[in-house]
């Protein structure tokens, strides 16, 4: 089993910074796929950013430019560093697991285990 609690969620206006943390318990072996996925109030959750066990990165579109994917290996830590913020990016954000996996992407359906979420507000 693998639990993930997610932090550095807050309200921030348009264009500043914000960077968010999830902790993960076990990456289950050495190799997995993580995700930080996002959902605004009345939206589908849709995906944001991914990496792999190896470092490979994807990004949805609309973040790619203004989004970093990272990761700790050690501190078994994956952030998201989220700069230039637009209200549009206002949603409650989770991160997500799934181990024994390679080939890495946002798609929701991949996605095993997944955090409690963090709230990200970005207002005008």
């Amino acid at each position: 089993q693998v639990q993930l609690m997610e932090s550095g969620g807050g309200s921030v206006q348009t264009g500043e910074s914000l960077r968010l943390s999830c902790t993960v318990s076990t990456y289950g072996g050495s190799n997995y796929c993580l995700g930080w996925f996002r959902q605004a109030p009345g939206k589908v959750r849709e995906g944001v950013a991914s990496i792999d066990s190896d470092g490979t990165t994807t990004y949805a579109d609309s973040v790619k430019g203004r989004f970093t994917i990272s990761q700790d290996y050690a501190k078994r830590t994956v952030y998201l560093q989220m700069n230039s913020l637009k209200p549009d990016d206002s949603a409650m954000y989770y991160c997500a697991a799934r181990p024994f996996a390679t080939g890495c992407s946002y798609s929701l359906a991949e996605y095993t285990y997944w955090g409690q979420g963090t709230k990200v507000s970005v207002s005008s």
